[in-house]
């Protein structure tokens, strides 16, 4: 199964929102869509979601477009948490009773099983849930959908960090239960970054990069030590972050580093370590940097 975005671009008046974006997503990969606010990263779940139509360029699943197309639509679910507490009055249950009736693939069972996880009270309304038990149900929704393209955006805002911990536990689980592609949008890179098998990065409405999470980790390293023996090493190097801890200096750094370049750190007392999916992210998008 694959999920093919063909040169696609957004204009809305006569603003362009996203430009020429080429992805190919494959099933039983979970993958981290990274972007700063305006991007355009929930304007392109919108158009893959069907939401929206593209001014220009096709996206299409199994080779079918997926604009207005019943058969395939049914197999895309987009699930996104409201800025504010929903006032939706239908109980937990009607929702669960709702997805098995709307989608051939929902998983009755499994959902009340991840409400039981999440620890959801399904005699209650929806709008007697807090903002976070609402996020809740709302990834229940979209993990038990079974759907083909599953979406999550920013779905964990308000949930509190053990349930935080709960959904990427989940999220794992259902992606090795099933041949699906799981994106998820977050802000949260830091906590998230164990998740991802592959990094699409959209920055001013186009695709910045897309590669396997491991492939970019590997294209850089933090270096940590006295701050004049950091400098020194580093000294000509591409340093795209620099952090102080008391006495100590950690730099982040793009490139590789050589077994002699390993020695020197060693002997220089320097400690080193992978490069960090956040600070990666930070600075391939500091619009200071592109004076945008």
């Amino acid at each position: 199964m694959t999920l093919k975005i063909n040169n696609v671009s957004l204009n809305i008046k006569k603003e362009t929102i996203l430009r020429d974006i080429s992805l190919e997503l494959e099933a039983g990969k979970i993958y981290g869509l990274l972007g700063r606010n305006g991007a355009g990263k929930t304007s392109l779940l919108s158009l893959i979601a069907s939401y929206r139509k593209a001014t220009d360029g096709s996206i299409t699943l199994d080779g079918k477009k997926v604009y207005e197309q019943d058969d395939v639509m049914q197999h895309i679910n987009f699930l996104y948490n409201p800025k504010e507490t929903s006032t939706e009055n239908d109980k937990i249950t009607e929702y669960i009773e709702s997805g098995s009736l709307f989608r051939s693939d929902f998983d009755e069972a499994y959902a009340y099983r991840l409400l039981d996880t999440f620890d959801i009270d399904t005699d209650k309304s929806y709008s007697a849930l807090s903002q976070g038990q609402q996020a809740a149900v709302n990834a229940t929704l979209g993990l038990a959908s079974l759907s083909k393209v599953t979406i999550f955006d920013e779905v964990t805002n308000g949930m509190d960090a053990p349930t935080r911990e709960l959904f990427y536990g989940e999220v794992l689980e259902a992606a090795n239960r099933a041949e699906r592609i799981i994106i998820l949008s977050t802000h949260i890179i830091s906590e998230m970054e164990h998740l991802f098998d592959d990094i699409i990065m959209i920055h001013n409405g186009q695709v910045l990069l897309h590669e396997p999470t491991f492939e970019l980790l590997e294209k850089g390293y933090t270096i940590a030590g006295k701050a004049e023996k950091v400098r020194t090493f580093t000294e000509n190097k591409n340093v795209i972050n620099v952090k102080f801890l008391g006495a100590l200096q950690i730099d982040t750094v793009l490139g590789t580093i050589t077994q002699e370049e390993m020695e020197t750190a060693e002997d220089n007392h320097l400690d080193i370590s992978p490069l960090k999916l956040q600070e990666m992210f930070i600075s391939l998008t500091d619009k200071k940097k592109d004076g945008k």
